[in-house]
């Protein structure tokens, strides 16, 4: 028997919207430090993990409302932020969820004519208002 692990898949936010997320994690599965919990470099991480499972729940979520989101998104205010102020994280998602987040953060690049910096802020930063995180 096989051990089910989740794909990575790695995310550009603005470090306010970083410092929110990373709060939201530590208060929902204990992540102490969101910058190392998950190492691109090491094996997937196991489903079971506090820390994957929650944001394997929170991709989940951001996937299946992806429309509304992007509605309350805020484009605009994520263009502005400076290109170099943005941080990459890994977050832990079932595979075809994984799938299906590229290709809608890469569909409202296109909408948007923006890169995908500015897409995963915008999203998230709206994914984290919405639960009162921001």
């Amino acid at each position: 028997m096989t051990e089910e692990t989740y794909t990575l898949v790695g995310v550009y936010v603005s470090r306010p919207v970083h410092d929110d997320l990373a709060e939201y994690l530590y208060d929902e599965a204990g992540v102490v430090d969101l910058e190392e919990y998950f190492d691109p470099s090491a094996s997937e991480p196991p489903v079971g993990d506090p820390g994957a499972d929650a944001t394997a729940a929170l991709i989940e979520s951001i996937v299946s409302e992806f429309a509304s989101l992007y509605d309350e998104a805020d484009f605009e205010a994520a263009r502005a932020v400076d290109p170099d102020a943005f941080v990459l994280r890994h977050l832990a998602a079932d595979p075809d969820t994984v799938a299906n987040a590229r290709e809608q953060f890469q569909a409202a690049g296109t909408i948007q004519n923006a890169d995908l910096r500015t897409v995963h802020t915008a999203i998230f930063d709206a994914w984290l208002t919405r639960r009162g995180a921001r």
